[in-house]
């Protein structure tokens, strides 16, 4: 049997298991189509309601999720060396897959041209409706390369809590916990306290997940109902193009990852992390989705210590499926208004797509925002800018819900690989479906 057949029937085995959050998945696509051929403002405004309320209780617990995480998993480690080699071996690994999909999404934008003949499509009525959000994002990132770097570091870190600004929050709990790991023993009262809050988050992601497949139903009709099947059809090159790209990267790239870099059997892990994919694609955000990644790794064979260490690091730093959607939507652009695409052009966009999507919010949306760093080096004018984004805006829901699936999953993969390197992985667990601990308990 083929491996992308095995693949999808591990994925099918998670989808058994979790057969209401795959139900209300289905259901949230039919429902928005129906929406959108028969407008109803009021069942719209109960399932907004409904989602966003799904969205606000996970939301709720990300902040001293991460953080907590990220203290346990950095005290737990404890010997410096052990701590450098696991911080190198992901930074290592984040970066490798984020240049991998960046090659990617340019060698598929290259090849299939998804931008020819589509500055027809984009409508400049729309765009004047987002214009000053697109220029006010365009200048945010205008010559700033310095500000972002500075911007990571809270000049107050009870303020970057407040505005859950989440890169910043976790540099400053990454330099808090390695300093409670310097100090030793002294730090247990501390870290016991963070252990409580970890605990507690983790209870209350099990009570949120009662509420997952009514919140995925309502979060899929809501962004169905906005732009119905027909956009499909006219912009069904640059979705295609991007689907395959993601389809690669779920079932070419990763599989090939974890073969060379560990013994970790893809099959396995794919059902393990089931939840997490739908949630993700239903969401569409990687840091709502982050509680239930750590959920599913921990309770299915990855240990606490690689987990709580990798993956919040994971959910803000690596977004290697948001880099794919920023080449892709950037030449798409470009292939459009007839810009033409040199060797050093491609390069720098490819360049600006790593670090555009490194700096992106787990968040939706956030992936088409810092495409306006990359699209300010290409040598559009304001007016196509402006128009450009308009018509990313118009499908950006669906393709938000794809590239944030890719993020999720590879951020398990990556803290599956380093848990095998270091020997920190329960593969009785893993390779047996039948004994996995339910998220919900």
């Amino acid at each position: 049997m083929k491996l992308h057949m095995q693949m999808l029937i591990a994925i099918g085995l998670g989808l058994k298991r979790n057969w209401h959050i795959f139900l209300g998945l289905i259901l949230g696509i039919f429902t928005g189509v129906w929406l959108h051929s028969n407008p109803n403002p009021l069942i719209t405004n109960i399932l907004y309601f409904v989602g966003q309320l799904f969205i606000r209780f996970i939301q709720m617990v990300v902040i001293p999720l991460v953080i907590s995480a990220i203290v346990i998993g950095i005290t737990s480690i404890g010997d410096s060396k052990q701590l450098s080699k696991l911080g190198i071996k992901m930074i290592g690994y984040y970066t490798f897959l984020t240049v991998v999909s960046v090659a990617l999404g340019t060698g598929l934008a290259l090849t299939f041209k998804p931008g020819l003949g589509a500055a027809s499509y984009i409508n400049m009525d729309t765009a004047m409706s987002i214009q000053s959000q697109v220029s006010a994002s365009i200048e945010a990132h205008r010559d700033n390369f310095l500000n972002m770097v500075l911007n990571v570091i809270p000049h107050n870190p009870l303020s970057a809590i407040v505005s859950g600004d989440m890169v910043p929050i976790i540099v400053f709990a990454v330099i808090f916990a390695l300093a409670l790991a310097k100090v030793g023993e002294i730090n247990r009262p501390f870290v016991s306290f963070f252990e409580s809050i970890f605990a507690a988050t983790m209870k209350i992601t099990d009570w949120i997940m009662i509420l997952a497949a009514p919140g995925v139903f309502a979060l899929t009709a809501v962004s169905v109902s906005a732009f119905g099947v027909d956009i499909f059809m006219t912009i069904s090159k640059y979705l295609g193009v991007l689907t395959l790209g993601f389809a690669i990267q779920l079932f070419v790239i990763y599989p090939i990852f974890l073969r060379i870099f560990s013994k970790v059997p893809v099959l396995m892990l794919y059902a393990a992390i089931a939840e997490a994919m739908m949630v993700a694609f239903g969401t569409a955000s990687s840091s709502a989705t982050l509680p239930l990644t750590i959920a599913c790794c921990e309770k299915r064979g990855i240990s606490h210590k690689v987990t709580s260490f990798v993956i919040p690091l994971g959910a803000t730093l690596n977004m290697d499926g948001t880099a794919l959607l920023q080449v892709v939507a950037v030449m798409f652009l470009a292939q459009a208004y007839g810009v033409t695409l040199t060797i050093p052009l491609i390069l720098q966009i490819g360049v600006l797509a790593i670090i555009a999507s490194s700096t992106s919010a787990g968040i939706p949306g956030a992936g088409l925002i810092t495409i306006a760093l990359v699209l300010n080096g290409i040598g559009l004018n304001p007016d196509q800018l402006v128009a450009g984004f308009a018509f990313l805006f118009t499908i950006e829901r669906i393709t938000d819900m794809m590239r944030t699936l890719v993020n999720v999953t590879s951020d398990a993969v990556v803290a599956a690989t380093i848990a095998d390197n270091e020997n920190e992985i329960n593969y009785d667990l893993l390779n047996n479906p039948d004994e996995y601990n339910e998220v919900i308990e």
